[in-house]
């Protein structure tokens, strides 16, 4: 690996670190800020949804405006626009005016995630672009595991203000390592940003969630919900229908002729789907119910971001030697024992004997899967067009994760979350990663046996 190329990996994985740990470390803080700002179950799930949905709803024009402007630009723009953000959080007054402030951080965010996959892509080839993919995962996957584990010692020790403040000093340096790379190439003579596609996908992701997350509150008959649920449906449809016909569409639909693309994405959306759910309900029960503090609860999580630390990187090289087919079968199903393990789980919740072993067969499982999962992904489809597949993929994976914690209390079946809901959403999240596994096994092809790129 090169100087240059390592300051492009730094660059790439501190860009969308900050944007995955914010989508997680929120969870342990949940319960403080109730206590600070008020709110029941609902508000705590729009604490996390309003971040996740401006983040999914703008995520594929970002990989759009990434692939027309350049990734350093929209990094640039994206990091200033999360530091903003981010202190719009830390000194909110209210719960109101943290929501708000959560889905213009989750516009900032969106446009982290496909530029710095998308200069890993551009810099890197062959194996090393396996092995740097393998070490992006690890970082950002581990972000979304070590989440709860900062923030509950920040919540513990300080306050939950600080779990958005501190993000200002990794921004600052990542803003002091790009500017150390190279220059943007030129914009494409006649490129523009589908302008009206994005409207529509903003309109047709964002509505429905909405719908689901009131749907607690209102009832399935109310205006409230059937009236944002209707308007988004159709507008979703007018999306597929408007980006197969404009010359410059902001989604290729030609993307979903891969096989590998198509299948990995819906791998991913089974996969992410399961682990947002499960993660916030773990977070939600251990303090609320088992009466574990944040710290304790976040720390919960380290086995297995040390093992996805430790084993991301060897599983991306290994799904580049062998394919990435028998890694996405076998990690997701482990995942899946790992969450039936947490079956056992009683009111105490006693870490050694219920929730450590089933965290370790967890982590194995992740570890297992998440490199090879990208890989399959974005190995299947050209250079050129990596930013907006990036972002595809990351759009699915947040838009999987916000429908899941949307459905949270539908499925835990109470406003409060008991030992008996919180059983019924990890049964179903063990359902998720086992289908996730089992569409990988049907679906995915080795690179070997792929057919050509479009």
């Amino acid at each position: 690996m090169t100087v240059s190329q390592r300051f492009v990996l730094a660059v790439a994985i501190l860009s969308a670190f900050v944007s995955f740990l914010d989508g997680s470390v929120i969870n342990v803080a949940l319960a403080a800020i109730s206590h600070d700002l008020g709110g029941a179950l609902t508000s705590q799930q729009w604490v996390v949804d309003a971040y996740l949905i401006s983040l999914g709803s703008v995520i594929l024009l970002a990989g759009s405006l990434s692939d027309v402007f350049g990734r350093k630009k929209v990094l640039t723009a994206g990091l200033v626009g999360f530091g903003v953000t981010s202190l719009l959080c830390a000194l909110a007054p209210t719960i109101e005016f943290l929501i708000v402030s959560r889905g213009l951080q989750g516009i900032a965010g969106a446009l982290l995630v496909p530029s710095s996959l998308a200069i890993i892509l551009a810099n890197f080839s062959g194996p090393a672009q396996s092995r740097a993919i393998g070490t992006w995962t690890a970082f950002t996957s581990v972000a979304n595991i070590a989440g709860p584990i900062l923030g509950g010692v920040l919540v513990d020790q300080l306050s939950w203000r600080f779990i958005f403040g501190i993000n200002v000093v990794p921004i600052a340096v990542t803003l002091l390592l790009l500017a150390k790379l190279e220059p943007d190439h030129h914009r494409q003579p006649g490129a523009r940003i589908d302008v009206l596609g994005a409207i529509l996908g903003i309109v047709g992701l964002g509505l429905p969630v909405f719908a689901l997350i009131e749907q607690a509150n209102f009832g399935w008959a109310s205006l409230v919900v059937i009236v944002p649920l209707v308007i988004g449906a159709v507008a979703l449809v007018a999306f597929v229908l408007f980006e197969r016909r404009t010359q410059q569409p902001m989604l290729p639909l030609a993307l979903f002729r891969v096989r590998n693309f198509t299948v990995g994405n819906v791998a991913t959306f089974l996969i992410y789907g399961a682990l947002s759910l499960g993660f916030f309900s773990i977070a939600v029960f251990l303090q609320q119910v088992a009466g574990y503090s944040a710290t304790e609860a976040g720390f919960t999580m380290i086995p297995t971001s040390l093992l996805l630390i430790g084993l991301s990187s060897l599983f991306g090289r290994l799904a580049g030697r062998f394919g990435p087919r028998l890694f996405m079968t076998v990690g997701p199903l482990l995942a899946a024992g790992g969450f039936l393990l947490m079956l056992r789980i009683d009111e105490r919740a006693d870490y050694l004997t219920q929730v450590l072993p089933a965290i370790v067969v967890f982590g194995v499982g992740m570890a297992v899967t998440v490199a090879p999962l990208t890989s399959a992904i974005l190995g299947a489809i050209e250079p050129a067009r990596s930013g907006i597949a990036s972002a595809v993929n990351n759009a699915v994976s947040r838009v999987a994760g916000l429908v899941a914690i949307a459905l949270a209390s539908l499925i835990a079946g109470a406003a409060v979350l008991d030992l008996a809901g919180f059983h019924r959403v990890i049964f179903v999240s063990a359902l998720f990663f086992a289908a996730g596994g089992l569409v990988s096994l049907v679906g995915i092809q080795n690179p070997r046996t792929e057919r050509s790129r479009p």
